[in-house]
């Protein structure tokens, strides 16, 4: 595999790919930052079969190997599981988990909720239901629908920034949420979560939770997608991160 340039290595969420980044991407290289956006098995252009948690995971410890400066590994939502994983990568000098999962050992995306003592006060109260537009086929693959896209992912993007993602969206296997990371990279890497206040889909009291196992964290007034609403948010933060780290 060819050395590639990168500072910034990006991992996506459920049901997306690499170009949820392309704003994020953008809004780096004017900085001068150099990125890699993986596609886990079977998302975005990648064309071969859906995986599970661990194969998500050397999907990214595979892109690591090929990178030749040391990354700040991001996640996004289950991207955060992976990252748990592969982050132990010799390469990965920081990790970022935006409105995602730094689980625990034993912790899977689905039980992280009830295994915090404190989540069981989270307010549920005037959320739309997410599992309602999320539809789980007989193989096990889980799609979710236009509408509940845009109210879930979307909803504090333009019109045609949520028409053109929502049109990109693909199938994500189910098993992934439930399977638990085989190393806990945050525990030895140095970690900032970034809690997404407006989430609808990973509840923001959740992440305030999760966000004390960080390192450091930062909180933004957006919905769960700011790599869309609001690049400037991230590629301030992640460019902050590599400056910070260049200079040490």
């Amino acid at each position: 595999m060819t050395a590639k340039r990168a500072s910034v290595v990006l991992v996506h969420g459920a049901w997306h790919g690499a170009w949820c980044w392309g704003p994020v991407i953008s809004a780096l290289a004017e900085r001068d930052i150099a990125t890699l956006s993986i596609d886990l098995p079977g998302h975005g252009n990648d064309r071969g079969a859906l995986s599970d948690l661990h194969g998500d995971a050397e999907r990214v410890r595979q892109a690591l190997d090929a990178c030749r400066e040391p990354v700040v590994l991001v996640g996004h939502s289950y991207g955060g599981v992976v990252i748990t994983e592969a982050g132990l990568h010799p390469m990965v000098s920081h990790l970022v988990y935006i409105a995602s999962f730094n689980l625990d050992e034993g912790e899977s995306a689905m039980s992280s909720a009830v295994t915090e003592s404190d989540a069981a006060v989270l307010d549920h109260s005037g959320r739309p239901d997410a599992l309602g537009h999320v539809h789980v086929a007989d193989d096990g693959t889980s799609t979710v629908d236009d509408e509940g896209a845009r109210i879930l992912f979307y909803n504090d993007c333009s019109a045609a920034t949520a028409d053109w993602a929502v049109a990109r969206l693909g199938p994500h296997p189910m098993q992934t949420l439930s399977q638990t990371p085989r190393a806990v990279a945050w525990r030895h890497r140095p970690s900032t979560y970034a809690i997404c206040a407006n989430d609808n889909i990973v509840h923001p009291d959740l992440q305030r939770i999760l966000a004390r196992r960080a390192t450091t964290s930062v909180e933004w007034p957006t919905r769960p997608s700011p790599f869309l609403s609001r690049p400037d948010l991230v590629a301030d933060l992640l460019s902050g991160i590599v400056l910070g780290s260049t200079a040490r």
